[in-house]
């Protein structure tokens, strides 16, 4: 997948300006997808310069004018054709988990300090998500949302990354109780 594909699956909720862009991408896209703003600015350019959007101004009073894009007829081509092509599967490359498979030959406490840092932004994005199904879904349950709501994908993607993120955290809080029980054992014998 190309950052092309997350753009134009960003900006199907209507005109949005790059900064909104930004924001929907910290927001929900990037449980995954991740971009830096610049990346998204300069991927908005490169998708207007292909006829994949439009952009037009908007005049603004005491603020500078912005620019919204729209995604055209042959920018959804290109969606129609990305989802119609086979889905690679998804790799890990996770620092954390270099340093807990030499978790034998390292100091214990500096990777345990390490997972609960990992479990906390867990937890915080876990907190993020939940509050996004809860807007997205209003005072509808899931059941009747994902049966009748209008635009159904940003909440699947969403349910993704708060698995995601619940397993991360689980996985953290195990690894932490694992080590420091051996780290006890150890000192005990």
């Amino acid at each position: 997948m190309a950052l092309r594909h997350a753009v134009l699956a960003a900006l199907l909720d209507g005109e949005t300006n790059g900064y909104e862009l930004a924001k929907t991408f910290n927001l929900g896209v990037a449980n995954f997808w991740y971009a830096q703003p610049q990346q998204l600015y300069a991927e908005l350019t490169r998708l207007e310069k292909d006829g994949l959007i439009s952009g037009r101004e908007v005049v603004q009073d005491n603020r500078p004018n912005k620019r919204v894009f729209r995604v055209t007829d042959a920018g959804l081509a290109e969606l129609d054709g990305f989802a119609a092509a086979a889905a690679k599967p998804s790799f890990v490359r996770d620092d954390l988990l270099v340093k807990v498979q030499a978790a034998d030959h390292v100091d214990p406490a500096v990777l345990i300090a390490q997972l609960e840092e990992r479990a906390g932004f867990a937890q915080a994005k876990l907190d993020l998500f939940d509050r996004l199904l809860l807007t997205m879904r209003g005072d509808r349950t899931e059941d009747e949302f994902l049966r009748e709501g209008d635009r159904i994908g940003p909440y699947l993607t969403c349910l993704r990354g708060h698995a995601f993120e619940r397993g991360n955290l689980d996985w953290c809080r195990r690894t932490i109780t694992i080590l420091r029980d051996r780290q006890a054992a150890r000192t005990r014998g």
